[in-house]
């Protein structure tokens, strides 16, 4: 992104500034920002106002309900976000290093899971089971890819078909989970979505205590997933791969 476009960043008072660039993926350009004196993340992209403030409204919600994420700071005027561009509290904290980490990573997990049911698809996603019937949603379009490998997609997909849905992160790498010895943060909230919550929970040491065939279930839909939304990287065709043929 140029530098014009971070120009948004003067809505959240005179002397904000940006300091360093940070991962973010290749979707956004997210900096560490300094705002009203305090260290916080600035993340800018293209995603639609409607997208922004259905995050938005959700990390809002989280918060109040005592989850740690990062929460949308407003600009001088009360927004949440302006031009593609939101700012958010900073989360220190370390990954999940041990099964004990990932088994608080799922407790967290579950909770969400748990205060999302029913909440309404975030504008223009489609779930993994919508997919069943949809070719496109977001950043998926499953007529990039091999037939057979939608084939195989939905195959897995179909087996999630009837269970309830509610928000998942969508992303949850390492890098994603902020730990202290006192709680567990979620940050980068640009993946997720309402679909199935077995896409959550395929973590490592099965920390999510899955039973055989849900765990296999979940792994399936899961690397589908991962497969269709990173299509046609590296990554992807890694993903693809583990998902077994029809």
């Amino acid at each position: 992104m140029s530098l014009t476009e971070w120009e948004a960043l003067r809505q959240w008072g005179e002397d904000a500034v940006r300091i360093e660039p940070l991962s973010g993926g290749v979707a956004n350009d997210v900096w560490s920002v300094r705002v009203g004196g305090r260290l916080a993340v600035g993340r800018l992209g293209a995603r639609s106002d409607a997208d922004l403030e259905w995050e938005t409204a959700l990390l809002q919600r989280l918060d109040r309900e005592g989850l740690t994420v990062p929460v949308p700071i407003p600009t001088t005027d009360r927004r949440l976000f302006a031009n593609g561009l939101v700012v958010m509290t900073y989360l220190e904290g370390g990954p999940p290093e041990t099964a004990d980490d990932w088994r608080r990573v799922a407790d967290v997990l579950r909770r969400l899971h748990q205060l999302t049911a029913g909440w309404p698809q975030r504008p223009g996603w489609r779930s993994s089971t919508d997919l069943l019937h949809a070719e496109t949603g977001t950043r998926i379009n499953l007529g990039a890819m091999p037939p057979e490998g939608v084939a195989r997609c939905r195959a897995a997909w179909a087996r999630l078909a009837g269970r309830r849905t509610c928000v998942v992160h969508g992303d949850l790498n390492p890098r994603n989970i902020r730990m202290t010895a006192d709680r567990v943060a979620l940050i980068d909230w640009d993946e997720s979505h309402v679909d199935v919550p077995d896409l959550d929970l395929v973590l490592p040491h099965n920390a999510a205590g899955l039973d055989g065939n849900a765990h296999d279930v979940a792994e399936q839909a899961s690397a589908a997933w991962q497969a269709a939304v990173c299509w046609d990287d590296a990554y992807a065709i890694k993903r693809l791969a583990e998902v077994r043929a029809v």
